[in-house]
Parts: C-alpha cells; structure tokens; sequence
C-alpha cells in the first residue's frame, strides 16, 4: 500500500511509537509529516510505503489545535508533564472574558517565537531537551512564526484553566504560546492539554484510532474507506498521459518536453495512474513512481 493514513494519536505514547505499530500492522515502510508531544492527542498522518516519498510536500502544513492553559503555576517543560517551578497569584479579574479575548487577538499574526528547552531543535548538535535533562542552559534563537486565528472556547474559573482554539503555522510551539500568553495575562501557566484537530487539510474527524486500525485492517472496505492514495492525495493538480514510448522514458529518468506552467501533475498511461511527475522549465521528470 502507498499513500497515507490519518491517525488520531492517543495520549501518553510517541509517535515513534505509532509508526512502530503501524509496520507491524502494513508490513511497510511508515514515516510522519512532525510529531505530536506523548501528552498530546489528535491528528498523525502516516506516510505509507511510497507515501513516505511525499513528506517534502507536507512537512510545511500549516496546523489548527484546540489547547488548555492552567494558570498559576509553571513548570520546567512548559506543559503538565513538568515540575512545578513557580507559582503565582491568579486573580478573579483574569477570567473576564473580554480580557482575554483581547489578550488572545494581541497575538495574531507574524512574530518571533522562542522554542521551549525541552523540544528537539538541535543546537551544535545536541537537542535542546539533551541540555535541559542536564541542567544545562544554551541560547536558543527565536523563530519566525505565524498566528492564524485564536478562538476562546472556555473558561474554567475553578480549575483556573482557559479553553482556546489556534490556528497557526508550522514550527509554532504551543507549549511556548501558552506561557506567553500566561504573561500577559499577568500570571504564569502552562499547557495542560493539547489535541491537534488539522495539518493542512487532514481533519480528525477523518482519523482513525490506531487499535480500530488494526482490529480492521483485513477489512478492506474499511482500509480503502481511511486510506488517502497518492493519485487522491494529488488530485487538485493537473495531470498528463503518456504513450508507451514517452513513458519508458519518463521510468528511465529522461526529461520530457511539456509545456506547461510548472508544478507537480498526476502521470498516467492508458488512464492508469503510474505516479507523480514534476514539470520545471517546461521539462517533465519523474518524482514519485509507483
């Protein structure tokens, strides 16, 4: 099987864990398109077999996650999973909801972020978290990234908790908005809950859970019913027919004139769909055969 299949990650394993699982389950090559923290849930598409090919052009998806922040207390890995490092008084007044509606739209748009210590960003060859495990500080550099939308879904006074729904661009950390968005509120916090509803256009509500998968997975309606192919996943772009002499060329790396705007398109011979083509300069060559 080449393609991708949508995983809705529980909590408290890895997503190598997920990947390691799904091999069993496809006998296949199995790769992701950016992990989800173990505490997290939500939205994992795996790349499958030839699919793994396709992860160049998923890697930059933008994401959408729905977040809890508890107030009050911060911790040394900027979520639940942390020690509590210090505490701070939560007023009453924080929770008016016109208050941190205008906090949450205070973030919108460019900015620059800075990455929490525990993440995996490599500084001189070392992750961040390898530093932070060993009590060691390093300067991180802030990164460039992007908030779509933010939308407040619920207050919990009594847990001291806000409920907000993001929009955001790759390498948003949200673990680092949290606090910030803490700080400006006047207090410190940190994310309790994390579940990725969107990557790009893979929706949860098109995932499946990974034990489902498995207890389906001789089902073939099932799987074909999950199952993202490379020809679906391509759709949305054009496509070109070659005849039997231009497609031996095209399998043995010979470029083709075509002359088109450039792109990426759907190759197909005799209307079977035989893979994926790139179009530069007004030259075909092969990307992804199947």
């Amino acid at each position: 099987m080449d393609g991708i299949i949508i995983i809705n990650k529980p909590k408290n394993c890895t997503s190598h864990d997920i990947v390691q699982k799904a091999k069993k389950i496809f006998h296949e090559k199995v790769g992701h398109t950016g992990t989800l923290d173990p505490m997290a849930t939500g939205v994992l598409p795996l790349l499958i077999g030839k699919g793994t090919l396709c992860s160049k052009y998923l890697v930059n998806h933008d994401k959408i996650y729905d977040v809890t922040l508890t107030l009050g207390g911060k911790t040394d890995t900027a979520d639940s999973e942390g020690a509590i490092i210090e505490k701070k008084e939560v007023p009453q007044t924080i929770f008016q909801k016109e208050n941190i509606e205008e906090i949450l739209k205070s973030f919108l748009g460019k900015q620059e972020q800075v990455p929490p210590m525990y993440s995996a960003i490599k500084v001189k060859g070392k992750k961040l978290y390898e530093y932070a495990r060993k009590g060691q500080t390093v300067e991180i550099q802030p990164r460039q990234i992007e908030i779509y939308h933010m939308e407040l879904q619920q207050i919990e006074e009594k847990q001291k908790q806000i409920q907000f729904r993001v929009a955001c661009s790759k390498g948003t950390y949200i673990r680092s908005l949290c606090e910030d968005i803490a700080e400006r509120l006047g207090t410190v916090g940190y994310m309790s809950c994390l579940n990725r509803m969107q990557v790009g256009d893979f929706k949860i509500a098109d995932a499946v859970d990974m034990d489902e998968l498995e207890k389906n997975i001789q089902d073939t309606k099932f799987v074909e019913r999950h199952f993202i192919t490379l020809e679906k996943l391509f759709q949305e772009n054009g496509s070109i027919h070659l005849d039997d002499r231009k497609l031996q060329l095209f399998l043995n790396g010979v470029r083709l004139t075509q002359k088109i705007k450039d792109g990426n398109y759907r190759i197909y011979h005799n209307d079977i769909f035989i893979g994926i083509g790139v179009v530069e300069n007004q030259l075909l060559k092969r990307d992804i055969v199947l």
